[in-house]
């Protein structure tokens, strides 16, 4: 068995005030006995993409870079594997929201860069970001090959079903979605049931586990043209069957561990040969943006 921290977290403007909460955090489920820790989308600061702000870009940083190193030192100390997210800094003028992959002893293992870039009302991450390069294959660690994918990845299921065949042993999605306040509640409970739904039907397609760490709390639009975002948290780990192993509230931080079977996918696959199945020869039309 693998035991799994998910750190739903609430964040401020005080990016040392959030980075002293995430070590305390860390070190919380590693105390419990995690030993791999997820940790939500942008975690370092408030999710800026709210609004387009030049500004903004001060804050990136180079992969290695000083949150690598922070927390490198941190997972060597507690001998657990980190998935962290970051605003990267690639070159002057060129930047990702990349998530980053610690080894226990440190190291770095690998990276990926979100693919999927949304432009949407509050999510004005096009300005921010290009669109990843690196493709979607996994991250290999000491527990096992991790499948990582960020937020507005998690609706495609081109991109659960790539890095699936690459050879992932579990799904993971790092995640800053909440609540427009103008929403209904209606709208509100169908929007995060469909979130939930997605990817638990990314486990059940692909027979693997998926861990979805989202933020939580109501963080203020800088502009003043909209109520903000509250995220709704709800961050969640489903089985290879995608029943649900441990969920989060929807209001409280919380630290949330899990244990999964790494040797269940088999069994699961075994009983639902879906990749087997596949008529790779009928799919040619995936590639194209639509099939008139």
């Amino acid at each position: 068995m693998i035991k799994i921290g998910l750190i739903q977290q609430s964040n401020t403007a005080d990016v040392q005030a959030n980075l002293a909460k995430l070590t305390a955090n860390i070190r919380d489920c590693a105390a419990k006995g995690a030993q791999l820790i997820v940790l939500q989308e942008l975690h370092n600061s408030l999710y800026f993409c709210q609004t387009e702000n030049t500004n903004h870009f001060d804050s990136a940083e180079n992969i290695p870079g000083p949150s690598t190193q922070l927390f490198g030192a941190l997972a060597g100390e507690l001998g657990v594997v980190l998935v962290v997210s970051l605003f990267e800094k690639r070159a002057a003028g060129l930047y990702h929201n990349t998530a980053a992959v610690i080894e226990k002893d440190g190291s770095i293992a690998g990276k990926y860069r979100k693919m999927h870039i949304p432009d949407d009302p509050s999510y004005y991450e096009k300005f921010y970001f290009a669109s990843g390069d690196l493709g979607f294959r996994p991250v290999q660690t000491s527990l096992g090959k991790l499948g990582i994918l960020v937020c507005w990845d998690q609706w495609y299921p081109e991109a659960a079903r790539l890095v699936s065949l690459a050879g992932a042993d579990l799904l993971i999605y790092p995640t800053a979605i909440g609540w427009d306040a103008s929403d209904t509640e209606a709208e509100k409970e169908r929007q995060k049931n469909a979130w939930i739904t997605v990817q638990r039907g990314h486990a059940v397609a692909n027979g693997l586990p998926v861990i979805a760490v989202n933020r939580v709390g109501h963080e203020s639009d800088p502009s003043g043209q909209t109520q903000g975002i509250r995220f709704w948290g709800n961050s969640f780990a489903a089985g290879p069957q995608g029943e649900i192993l441990g969920e989060a509230s929807s209001e409280a931080e919380e630290n949330l561990l899990v244990e999964i079977d790494p040797e269940r996918s088999e069994t699961v696959r075994r009983w639902w040969p879906f990749l087997r199945d596949r008529r790779i020869d009928a799919y040619g039309d995936l590639t194209r943006r639509f099939v008139d």
